[in-house]
């Protein structure tokens, strides 16, 4: 899948290692410091899922390719027009679905996944319904009426063709069942999105020191992603330069790094499954006073939702928090200069459930996880945002990482 960060990167810049400040090598490699997830971790999500599908009056939940099988499973399965499918009813042992040509690959993954394959596959050959399979393993668990609930990622040609085999039940979506898991971190997974993050500023901060004069955004982009190769965990980065810095997102459009622009980079690095999300901005020589004061006020705004980030907190009162501070000084009014909400969940998805915006009424709970990434765009001139993320305590929230401390600086604590 083309992701924003790919979009933007483009093709590959190549790094010329003799002008640089310090050698990618000169970090270690942290992949010894990273845990896999295990298989009773799974099985215990299993249970939780279960007990939520009886909180929801849900009978039972139907699981694609993608982050929620990989959750719950520990399966990576490449979608395609063949239907494969994980099933998790509310009662008794999931099941699979699958392609009869792929069943040894699919028992193969199950097994590690999940432990000693005890489970049933339903095969289907070529010129066979898959529809049928899965009513019929679900017929088997005393489920053919009911809601079936379908996880957000499958496809509708999948959705329509099990909602037709199942004439007597009801589709239904599965997010309070996968969101209602996925949102509430173990501390095994907040270990593995500390350590992303982590690894995230390292690579960032080293690419930071060979900045220079003259540099391209993908010659830059390339340095960060050489540093994640060393420190040992897939990620690379987006880098917007000047009025570039003023889209959220950035431009395709080439770059050219000089002293005194605005630079902003994004996104993070995979750690066992776990991504970190981290923004910085800052200035190759003297920023302007006028940068300055924005980024004083972006701060500003990222430790006022830190503050009132806690459980028992709506959602929405976090993103209201951050926003005010911009509106009152004087970038606003709503989405003017701050044009998104101030975070979204993280987890195993760089965003998912469930996110800091306006009117969310969800009560924050421990052990959720978020960005926290106010700023301020002013088009045609520059854009400053400052994202870290932020761990939902017992008693109130805690960030990831140090803030940036300032546009020269970002990485001093």
């Amino acid at each position: 899948m083309l992701s924003r960060r790919s979009w933007l990167s483009g093709s590959a810049a190549v790094i010329t290692t003799s002008a640089l400040k310090g050698s990618p090598q000169s970090l270690k490699n942290r992949t010894s410091e990273a845990r896999p997830i295990t298989i009773a971790e799974r099985l215990a999500r299993i249970a939780r899922a279960q007990k939520l599908m009886q909180e929801n009056s849900i009978d039972a939940i139907t699981l694609i390719g993608g982050t929620s099988l990989v959750y719950f499973s520990g399966i990576r399965w490449w979608n395609s027009e063949r239907l494969f499918v994980m099933i998790i009813p509310r009662r008794g042992e999931p099941f699979f679905v699958s392609p009869a040509f792929e069943e040894d690959r699919a028992r193969e993954q199950i097994t590690a996944g999940l432990g000693p394959d005890r489970r049933q596959v339903f095969t289907w050959q070529e010129d066979d319904s898959p529809y049928e399979r899965v009513a019929f393993g679900l017929k088997e668990r005393g489920v053919s009426t009911g809601h079936i609930g379908i996880e957000e990622r499958v496809t509708f040609v999948f959705v329509d063709g099990i909602a037709k085999a199942l004439p007597a039940a009801t589709v239904t979506s599965a997010t309070p069942v996968t969101a209602g898991c996925r949102m509430i971190k173990s501390a095994h997974e907040i270990d593995l999105m500390r350590l992303a993050n982590a690894a995230t500023l390292e690579a960032y901060e080293w690419s930071w020191r060979q900045l220079k004069d003259g540099m391209t955004q993908r010659e830059f982009g390339a340095l960060i992603s050489a540093a994640y190769q060393q420190l040992g965990f897939p990620g690379e980065a987006s880098v917007m330069v000047g009025a570039s810095s003023a889209l959220p997102h950035g431009s395709a459009q080439p770059q050219i790094i000089r002293e005194g622009q605005i630079i902003l980079i994004d996104d993070g690095c995979t750690v066992e499954g776990y991504q970190s999300d981290i923004s910085r901005s800052f200035v190759l020589g003297k920023p302007t006073d006028k940068m300055r004061r924005v980024f004083d006020i972006v701060h500003q705004a990222q430790s006022a939702a830190l503050k009132t980030a806690r459980p028992g907190v709506a959602a929405g009162d976090v993103d209201a928090a951050a926003r005010n501070v911009i509106t009152a000084a004087g970038y606003g009014p709503d989405y003017k200069y701050f044009t998104h909400r101030v975070g979204h969940g993280i987890g195993m998805d760089g965003h998912e459930w469930p996110y800091l915006v306006r009117g969310n009424k969800l009560l924050l709970a421990p052990n959720m996880t978020f960005s926290d990434e106010p700023g301020i765009y002013i088009p045609g001139e520059f854009g400053i945002r400052l994202e870290d993320d932020m761990h939902i305590t017992e008693n109130g929230a805690e960030l990831f990482t140090p803030q940036s401390a300032s546009l020269e600086h970002p990485f001093a604590t």
